[in-house]
């Protein structure tokens, strides 16, 4: 695994069996600001939308904050610590919002007939203003694909709900589809959990419409001998976003992206407003810190 601490404690690659899992680069690497938009950048990789997904403007005591796109850690260099040569610690702090941001990253193998490696990720979040702060977050794990690879989903999630769709290919946001099989605007049926090819223009942004009570959801990579699993903590991360791209974005790009994102996340929505106003972002008093965690498990199939 690489991790770039300085370009927001990317994680750049993956690599099991020699297999990179992660979609790589659009673009060079490059330090980014508040202003620098997501398909501005490398556009790679497992990043962190913190504390929201999309731009946004919020109130706060000190006014109205403008939260930029994809959120602000991406963006920070993080303080970097491996106490081991399977463990990092990433640390930052945000300027927007006063929010202390903190990673364990810890790499764990387990030999077998099926060899599985686990990234087990840590977090912890701590309100460091004087005043309450709202926030959602989403991990935005960007998963390499190939076409008619699967997606699987707990049978808890049986409808999904639009938040956008690259030429309306589903609909308007918040046009509800069940799970796999939805009705595209042109009146096929599409199979949702199938991956297409990287020139079928489709980019597709997606939750599951109800929480997961169940902590997972996973890439079946037939052709690469892999199945790709996602776990996450469904009582303090409940929702699921869905990011399916074939080429559909950046739009005004040579280089799109490949991939399908599985997103555990605190809020339904890619807005941190909305879910203020809908009573879906998670809120820490001052000095409060909210944990939780992740893991991608990544298994060898026959």
């Amino acid at each position: 695994m690489d991790v770039l601490p300085a370009l927001g404690g990317k994680i750049a690659s993956i690599r099991q069996n020699g297999v990179e899992i992660l979609q790589q680069p659009l673009l060079p690497y490059a330090p980014r600001t508040l202003s620098t938009a997501f398909e501005e950048s490398d556009a790679s990789g497992f990043d962190e939308c913190l504390p929201s997904v999309s731009a946004c403007d919020i109130d706060s005591p000190e006014g109205k904050l403008s939260i930029p796109d994809h959120g602000e850690f991406w963006r920070l260099s993080h303080d970097a610590i491996s106490p081991n040569e399977t463990e990092l610690h990433l640390t930052a702090t945000g300027s927007v919002l006063p929010l202390r941001f903190e990673r364990k990253l810890r790499l764990l193998a387990e030999p077998g007939r099926h060899t599985t490696n686990t990234l087990d990720i840590e977090y912890g979040l701590e309100n460091i203003a004087q005043h309450e702060i709202h926030y959602a977050w989403s991990a935005h794990p960007l998963f390499a694909v190939d076409p008619g690879d699967r997606i699987h989903l707990p049978s808890s999630i049986n409808t999904v709900k639009v938040e956008n769709s690259a030429r309306r290919r589903l609909g308007a946001r918040g046009a509800v589809h069940p799970w796999p099989f939805a009705q595209l605007a042109s009146g096929e049926l599409a199979s949702l959990d199938r991956v297409g090819h990287e020139t079928d223009n489709v980019g597709d942004k997606l939750y599951a419409v109800a929480p997961a009570s169940d902590g997972w959801c996973a890439i079946e990579r037939k052709n690469a001998g892999l199945r790709v699993q996602v776990e996450f903590d469904p009582a303090v991360t409940p929702w699921l976003g869905l990011w399916l791209c074939y080429g559909g974005w950046p739009e005004n790009q040579a280089l799109r992206q490949y991939c399908v994102a599985l997103e555990p996340c605190t809020s339904p929505v890619d807005s941190l407003s909305s879910a203020i106003a809908a009573g879906q972002a998670r809120t820490l008093a001052p000095g409060q810190c909210d944990l939780w965690w992740m893991r991608i498990v990544t298994t060898v199939v026959s």
